[in-house]
């Protein structure tokens, strides 16, 4: 996400505390960035050389320090290690106190120091703040320049994360100063506004993960109530602030094909493609992070289980519109990916944006979609209105939102979401050693299936002599689910579920060989074994490849907790007779 090229540079005030370049022994004993040898190293040298030292471990630095600010359009992290480092504030607001011990600025004072040769300046809520030090160390420098010489609250605005008692504290130690009244009642005058003042209204249900950007998932209690999942409950996932997109000045820019730059409206995408409506799911592929997170602290939003939704969609075919705008054999010699970009943008105008193989897009058989209404109606904000693109069977990061732009290209998506995240790593990867080019960007997700009913830590009543277990099951790629097995003893003795692929009483026929876009629920009443007092329920989906769910998290745990799809496990109570 862009929040590590934009705001990486104040993520360094964790292991640069200071003008002094002190270093915090917190810190060190418990940074695998460092490898273990930093504290020896500086010990050594009494502090000299450092800058050759952090020089020698950027590249590594680069990686690790990306691990820190994964997820939800950023996490900036306070601690690594499943929490060993903590910080102690003794301020969470920074007051702006103009007193005789430090010197009064004005804001052209501010302005003039904007380069590594002026020194770089920043101020926030009306204090100055010298950064030269750790910005002339840091690998992501160039772009925390962007606020040099100016205000920090436009950009840590787009990440409210930052408004957090650590960030603040460890900021203080940069304070030179502060700004004159004159000056700060200008700059609040001229302060960008929080870009997510205008964010739609979201439904109370929903469990939030996070609130700027927004990321929120239904209720797994209610997430399979429908086949079909209501706009209003399907998990929301964003990585920047919801655009607000006018229909009527909206263009959808094409690019790489034989006639130049295409520039296609709302009306024209609507009447001159056929419509195409197919059901599918979109998952998020951090779906079920919550369950790697038990095993060993990972990077990224800590969703349940319901991070993946189905719904109905419409629009335009992807292959329609490449091939009446000019795609044929010969571009097809040469390209290999398709990329888009959304209207959705960080601060500094970097928009989303993700890719998928050519192939994809054109086939036939692939069904992607330029869609613009979800369930029947006009895309909600929150779901790329005006356009979005469907990709089925892929991973939801590649189905981009509030779409500005399409390329035809030899070349994969540069962004960030492409790059360097969403990608999958051994268990033994960690931040010290990642190397993201290593790996391919996530497409196809694997089988899945979860337990919606009974919920962890409720309980059954053993006069009912059953328990009834639903859930969902999917599998990427297209690929059908067949068989859903259910246990209630932790996997001794299995249970084969039914399946339901449409609303109750309407079920669907069995999708075409490789379409199966849309999850499948599965429900199933297991006798209660006698006298039993706890039960642990197990499920585990089968596609129509025969690929497996595995039995625990730990072989497939990673970095990242993304494609989180062991056995999904539910403990639940029995109450005696009375």
């Amino acid at each position: 996400m862009q929040h590590l090229k934009h705001c990486q540079g104040l993520a360094s005030i964790f292991l640069i505390r200071s003008q002094s370049s002190r270093i915090s022994k917190s810190i060190i004993p418990s940074l695998s960035v460092w490898d273990g040898h930093l504290s020896s190293r500086w010990r050594s040298t009494g502090g000299h050389g450092r800058q050759k030292y952090f020089s020698d471990r950027l590249p590594k630095f680069r990686f690790a320090l990306a691990g820190l600010l994964v997820g939800t359009g950023a996490v900036l992290a306070y601690r690594l290690h499943q929490g060993k480092v903590e910080w102690a504030a003794s301020s969470a607001q920074l007051p702006v106190t103009q007193t005789s011990a430090l010197p009064v600025y004005t804001l052209e004072e501010v302005t003039k120091h904007c380069s590594l040769d002026n020194g770089v300046w920043v101020t926030y809520k009306g204090e100055v703040y010298d950064i030269t030090a750790f910005v002339a160390m840091h690998p992501g420098g160039d772009k925390i320049l962007l606020a040099a010489g100016g205000s920090l609250e436009p950009y840590w605005a787009l990440y409210a994360v930052h408004e957090q008692d650590h960030v603040f504290e460890i900021l203080s130690e940069y304070k030179i100063g502060v700004l004159n009244t004159e000056s700060i009642k200008k700059q609040e005058s001229v302060n960008t506004l929080d870009p997510y003042s205008a964010e739609p209204t979201r439904h109370p249900a929903l469990r939030i993960n996070s609130l700027k950007p927004f990321n929120a998932e239904p209720p797994s209690s209610i997430l399979s109530d429908n086949y079909i999942t209501p706009s209003v409950i399907f998990f929301k996932r964003n990585h920047l602030p919801v655009p607000r997109v006018d229909p009527e000045t909206y263009r959808l820019e094409i690019e790489g094909l034989p006639g130049g730059v295409v520039s296609l409206t709302l009306n024209e995408l609507k009447s001159c493609f056929p419509k195409h409506t197919i059901t599918a799911t979109l998952q998020c592929a951090g779906n079920r992070r919550s369950e790697m997170n038990t095993v060993k602290q990972v990077k990224g939003l800590n969703w349940g289980i319901a991070a993946i939704s189905n719904a109905t969609w419409s629009g335009a075919l992807l292959r329609d519109v490449l091939l009446h705008y000019g795609f044929g054999p010969e571009v097809a010699a040469k390209a290999q990916h398709v990329q888009f970009e959304g209207l959705d943008k960080d601060v500094t105008g970097t928009a989303y944006g993700a890719s998928i193989p050519l192939n994809k897009a054109v086939s036939e058989d692939g069904d992607v979609l330029l869609a613009y209404e979800m369930n029947g109606e006009d895309l909600p904000p929150d779901h790329g209105y005006p356009v979005r693109v469907v990709v089925p069977g892929i991973v939801g990061a590649r189905n981009v939102k509030w779409l500005g732009k399409i390329v035809v290209s030899e070349e994969e998506s540069k962004s960030h979401w492409q790059q360097n995240d969403y990608k999958g790593f051994s268990p033994g990867t960690d931040w010290d050693t990642v190397d993201f080019k290593s790996a391919p960007a996530i497409q196809e997700l694997p089988i899945q299936s979860a337990i919606t009913h009974p919920a962890e830590g409720t309980s059954v009543d053993a006069s009912d002599g059953e328990v009834t277990v639903k859930g969902y099951a999917w599998s990427g790629g297209g690929r059908e689910v067949v068989r859903v097995d259910v246990s209630i003893d932790g996997g001794k003795t299995w249970h084969v579920a039914k399946l339901r692929t449409g609303d109750k009483g309407q079920q669907a026929p069995p999708p075409p060989p490789g379409k199966a876009w849309a999850w499948t629920l599965w429900e199933i009443d297991v006798p209660l074994p006698h006298r039993a007092q706890e039960l642990e329920i197990v499920c585990k989906a089968v596609d129509s490849s025969y690929n497996m769910q595995p039995d625990t998290v730990a072989p497939i745990w990673n970095l990242r907790g993304v494609l989180s799809n062991a056995w999904h496990r539910v403990k639940v109570k029995v109450n005696e007779d009375l």
